[in-house]
């Protein structure tokens, strides 16, 4: 099964302007995230969908694999299901373009989880490790069926705890928004109208579930979080000071 990576780079976004093109130890944040997933071992070709020409220009400057998108899309999913209409593949890996500490190994563990299992989609889970994350609108919750399925993702603490106060976080769990598709349910999903689920909560993940279509959780212990504040952005440019490199 040829399996393709797909880094989507928009150049607006709310509380970073221009983000994935900001400098970070003398590479653009998009690039760091490509040679991030370059380190997977599975996947068959990396490809950048870019949403305008300045995009498009920087990353031409670090691989051939650039490929122009609407700027009209309603979801980033929707900007995946153009590149794959595109490319040809059997699995789609679809990285976010602010994620520039990825592990990559989690790429390869859902490109096998997509090989061997059922579901159309999967994506990434950790613990929560702490009760200000769990309370974190910003930071999704998941909750997973006995095989790893998922049952809800929300902006809640889920589940809710009736009979005692949380002391402890471990139990939940949290969602890096990293996932695969099958290539040929991409077609299909962007078609389903805007469910009622993912109009609550802002999350896109949820038109799949109360369709009735499966997500494999594969959970890691941890994860780095992604650049979406000036905040974030410093964290990550002392860490690359500090290491030396990602």
């Amino acid at each position: 099964m040829r399996s393709i990576i797909v880094i989507p780079a928009r150049l607006k976004s709310t509380r970073l302007p221009e983000k994935v093109l900001l400098d970070l130890g003398g590479k653009p944040v998009i690039q760091r995230v490509y040679e991030a997933c370059l380190k997977s071992e599975l996947h068959n070709e990396i490809w950048i969908a870019a949403d305008s020409e300045e995009v498009f220009n920087v990353c031409k400057k670090f691989t051939n694999n650039v490929l122009m998108t609407r700027e009209d899309h309603p979801s980033g999913t929707d900007r995946i299901a153009e590149i794959a209409a595109k490319v040809p593949c059997d699995i789609v890996i679809n990285v976010q373009g602010d994620e520039p500490f990825f592990d990559a190994g989690i790429i390869d563990r859902l490109i096998t989880a997509m090989q061997q299992g059922d579901a159309v989609m999967a994506s990434v889970c950790a613990p929560v490790e702490t009760i200000d994350e769990l309370h974190n609108p910003n930071l999704v919750k998941v909750v997973t069926d006995v095989n790893g399925y998922a049952v809800y993702f929300s902006r809640y603490a889920i589940p809710f705890s009736r009979d005692k106060i949380l002391e402890d976080a471990s139990a939940y769990k949290k969602h890096m928004g990293v996932y695969a598709y099958k290539a040929s349910f991409l077609p299909e999903f962007v078609k389903l109208p805007v469910s009622f689920l993912e109009a609550s909560e802002k999350l896109e993940q949820l038109r799949a579930i109360e369709n009735g279509y499966k997500i494999k959780m594969i959970e890691v212990k941890g994860f780095e979080k992604g650049i979406d504040t000036p905040e974030d952005l410093e964290h990550a440019r002392k860490k690359i000071e500090n290491n030396g490199t990602i």
